[in-house]
Parts: structure tokens; sequence; C-alpha cells
């Protein structure tokens, strides 16, 4: 049985944490961070690092909100 894929976000979404899988040249690429703008065709993304990923909308084949990731534990 194979998954389905769907795009299950929109506009409204910005701010919330998403995850997302695009098709790229030779394959597929996946983000997950936080939808920071969704204009003009172009997503941003900003990931748990700080890098921000552009993503053009017509290369989405998959999205949709995710729970807020969880606590790092502590380091010592």
């Amino acid at each position: 049985m194979a998954a389905r894929l769907i795009i299950a976000i929109t506009s409204q979404d910005i701010g919330a944490r998403i995850t997302t899988r695009r098709r790229v040249p030779g394959g597929f690429r996946d983000a997950v961070g936080i939808l920071v703008s969704w204009e003009n065709g172009l997503l941003k993304v900003r990931k748990r690092d700080g890098t921000v990923v552009e993503i053009p909308e017509e290369t989405l084949v998959a999205a949709k909100v995710v729970p807020a990731a969880p606590p790092r534990p502590e380091r010592m």
C-alpha cells in the first residue's frame, strides 16, 4: 500500500511548524520548520538551525502542519 502524498497547508499556516517534500533534480528533498512566508508562489521555511529554505510552490508534492518540536535534552 503506497502512502498518499497531499498538500495540506495554506498561506493561513504562516507561523506554524510544517513538514514539506518537494521535487528536486534526481529525487526529493524534505524540510521541516516554521513557515515564515508564502508569497508569489514561493514558500520560506525557517529550519531549526536558523537557515531559511525557499521552496517554489510548484515543486511541492506533500506538506502538512506538524506539532512543535520536542524539547532537546540538556547537555552537561
